[in-house]
């Protein structure tokens, strides 16, 4: 996740019209005057250090060629290699691809992980796809920007509608170039030198910060209810996870509908549903509301694990929750964002929350380098490890500076890049 890997595809027209460049600029700019940045300052750090457009001509099953545009930003590696996913969508444009990797690099640096920051997309529309499609353009891509890419320059990684097959394929067609690279990619199977725990890393971090806030409120699992917007990888897993540990799910959506139940949703049911071929609003436990609906409902915990830009100012009000943990990037605007301070909701950013996946990434990299191989148990103690040090520096800061935890996260991963790159050099 890298980035929130696999994050479920919740209805276009819910989302607001700002973009997640425009999101990703605003905190940046906030942080940067807050911490007295000089304005070149300020913009060597902000800006990207290179960006990569190719062109993907593929011959579909219609039997036409469709002509892709693929993109990789590689936007500020003075903390390490450039870190971060690749997303198959139909609306991957550079502006979104710039936004994502420049919140990789204020994400790494949060986690404390020694990576810079990276994304990557091509805009396809995937979910039309067949499997044998979307092999030619992950191949056709990597060969184009192979060049920019390698363990110890930028690693990739899994993000919307791509996996660890989708890795599996780069990883060979970079391995055909440069021979058996595991460390070139993360995300990759088992069988692939993938680390254990990886599949589950973005979601179960979601939950560590759970656990960490939990006490801010007076939270305890037994007594909380759960509603999980986006039932893709980051969504479902945080919603086993959680559920684990005595929680209720009370609401879920998907890119077809959404569901709520007072009693309760089993997570694991409704993937057994949701892979048996059956739609989410048709699952026999729950009862089928509006995708807005799930906003009403009364929980302690709500989880936006679709896409950005899902809170916005015209539904913010409606949210009826104590705490929100963004599983996703941008899922918040900064109008909505006003609106749930004023509400007195306490939210964990995205930009800590959901950094599960990168950390993960790091421990598969390392894994790679070494060709050594930790158990799932080990995987998941370190990651806890860096996912409490990270909540507890955030946390440390708002409370000792009076900020919200997203404005103290920006302060403090922004520091830390320019930290390391006034160490290097690069600036003054």
């Amino acid at each position: 996740m890298a980035d929130p890997a696999t994050a479920d595809e919740t209805e276009r027209p819910q989302r607001a019209e700002i973009s997640n460049y425009d999101i990703v600029q605003h905190h940046f700019r906030q942080a940067a005057e807050r911490l007295d940045l000089p304005d070149d300052v300020a913009q060597v750090i902000s800006s990207s250090y290179r960006e990569v457009t190719v062109q993907i001509p593929i011959k579909l099953s219609d039997g036409r060629t469709h002509v892709f545009s693929g993109y990789r930003v590689q936007h500020n590696g003075a903390r390490g290699p450039y870190k971060g996913g690749i997303r198959f969508h139909q609306e991957v444009n550079l502006d979104e691809v710039r936004a994502l990797a420049a919140l990789m690099t204020w994400k790494t640096a949060i986690a404390e992980i020694p990576f810079g920051g990276a994304k990557g997309g091509v805009d396809c529309p995937a979910a039309d796809l067949e499997d044998s499609e979307k092999q030619q353009i992950a191949r056709s891509f990597i060969d184009k920007i192979e060049k920019v890419l390698g363990p110890g320059r930028d690693i990739p990684a899994p993000d919307v509608n791509t996996d660890a097959q989708t890795m599996a394929w780069m990883m060979d067609e970079y391995g055909k170039l440069h021979g058996h690279t595991p460390a070139c990619v993360t995300g990759k199977p088992i069988a692939l030198e993938g680390s254990y725990g990886r599949e589950a890393a973005t979601g179960r971090g979601v939950v560590y910060l759970y656990r960490e806030a939990a006490p801010v409120l007076g939270l305890k699992p037994p007594e909380t209810r759960v509603v999980v917007q986006g039932f893709g990888n980051v969504g479902s897993w945080a919603a086993r996870i959680i559920q684990g540990l005595g929680a209720r799910i009370v609401g879920v959506s998907d890119a077809n509908g959404a569901i709520r139940s007072d009693e309760g949703i089993d997570p694991d049911a409704l993937l057994h549903h949701l892979g048996d071929g059956g739609t989410l609003p048709e699952f026999e436990d729950a009862e089928a509301i509006e995708a807005d609906e799930l906003l009403e409902i009364e929980c302690d915990v709500f989880i936006p694990a679709a896409l950005g830009g899902m809170i916005h100012e015209r539904n913010a009000e409606r949210l009826n929750c104590r705490m929100m943990i963004e599983g996703a990037n941008s899922p918040t605007t900064p109008k909505a964002d006003e609106i749930l301070e004023d509400k007195g909701v306490y939210v964990i950013p995205d930009v800590m929350a959901n950094a599960g996946g990168v950390v993960v990434s790091y421990f598969e990299w390392v894994q790679n380098l070494q060709h050594f191989r930790w158990d799932e148990r080990d995987v998941n103690d370190k990651l806890g490890g860096i996912m409490r040090r990270a909540y507890r520096s955030v946390a440390q800061r708002a409370n000792d500076s009076d900020l919200s935890l997203r404005s103290a996260a920006h302060e403090l991963g922004i520091e830390r890049v320019v930290e390391a790159s006034r160490t290097r050099g690069y600036i003054s």
